[in-house]
């Protein structure tokens, strides 16, 4: 079911026990996941309370990834206290310029600041895959795409062959996987609403990052895919363009990396329309169909791409149209 925002009832004992007595706790965020954040305000000093609750949530992944972060030179939240045992978190605040709402409201940035979101990973990938990370590969991709047909089928009552869905995919996934690029940190939900500008702070440290808790060792394209491909908002062909560009300039991988960039932001597509319809149908999250439509014209336009005709022959023998956009039309 989705979570109210009310902060915990031992939250206060915890933000007095790191001096923060009496502060107001507002509510600031909720999540996919059973994680809250709320603002903390006590006089004319502000910080970030996450609200990961164990069992459902370990705190020590996020802990790990933001501290690493912050060793490369990049902006990850402070941890200024921490109770693992109730899953509480005080994390320094990054304030509320977020990269989504700077766009929308002046979205002749654009250029500049998906550029800024390249350079983030370019500066990420120039570093050794954090220590201890899981791998993100072949393996993973292929499980990972199982959402899809578990949740979104169903939903829309596709009866699919699921043979020969696993069968593309791997004929598509197989000379990424062994294209010998990377592997990387790869922060998975790297996108416009996982990214805050912080003003006092230049370069790729202008970036404040979020939602990394997930961090796997993986492929460079991966979260290229995540930021140009945005679930949430549209980014224009023309810039997404030029950002992969921009990318193989700087890091030299050349084919291999555009190949691999429209053969997994097809996966994550298609795996991020299993997960919205699984938060829709298991975790009581229907505000997630709104974003099908938009990632069906993601999706569908990553597989005119000549090397991922396996896939697209399976979608067009297997996912009728009607089972595509029209299904989400009302919610979106």
């Amino acid at each position: 079911m989705a979570s109210t925002m009310k902060p915990p009832a031992h939250a206060p004992d915890f933000l007095a026990a790191c001096g923060w007595a009496g502060a107001e706790i507002l509510p600031l965020a909720g999540d996919a996941s059973f994680r809250r954040y709320f603002r903390v305000v006590e006089g004319d000093r502000s910080a970030v309370l996450m609200d990961a609750p164990p069992p459902h949530e370990d705190p020590r992944p996020f802990i790990a990834v933001a501290e690493w972060l912050a060793e490369t030179g990049l902006s990850a939240p402070e941890i200024i206290s921490r109770d693992l045992e109730k899953g509480l978190l005080l994390l320094g605040d990054f304030g509320s310029e977020r990269l989504r709402e700077t766009l929308d409201t002046d979205p002749q940035r654009e250029h500049e600041l998906y550029a800024l979101a390249t350079d983030v990973l370019v500066h990420l990938h120039a570093h050794a895959p954090m220590e201890g990370l899981p791998p993100h590969g072949l393996e993973q991709w292929l499980t990972e795409l199982e959402l899809f047909t578990e949740w979104y089928c169903p939903a829309v009552g596709a009866d699919v062959d699921l043979a020969g869905y696993r069968k593309a995919w791997e004929e598509v996934l197989r000379p990424i996987a062994e294209d010998g690029l990377g592997p990387v940190t790869v922060l998975r939900d790297y996108h416009a609403e996982n990214i805050m500008l912080i003003s006092d702070r230049s370069g790729v440290g202008h970036f404040g990052l979020l939602d990394f808790q997930d961090a796997l060792a993986g492929h460079p394209a991966y979260d290229l895919a995540s930021v140009l491909e945005d679930a949430r908002r549209d980014v224009s062909p023309a810039v997404e363009r030029e950002m992969i560009d921009r990318y193989i300039a700087a890091t030299g991988s050349g084919e291999k990396l555009e190949r691999a960039y429209w053969a997994l932001a097809a996966q994550r597509n298609t795996r991020i329309l299993g997960v919205f319809t699984r938060l829709w149908k298991r975790d009581g999250k229907p505000g997630y169909r709104r974003f099908q439509p938009r990632m069906w014209g993601l999706l569908e336009r990553d597989l005119e791409q000549p090397h991922l005709r396996p896939v697209l022959d399976w979608f067009r023998a297997n996912i009728a149209l009607e089972h595509r956009r029209e299904p989400w039309k009302q919610a979106a």
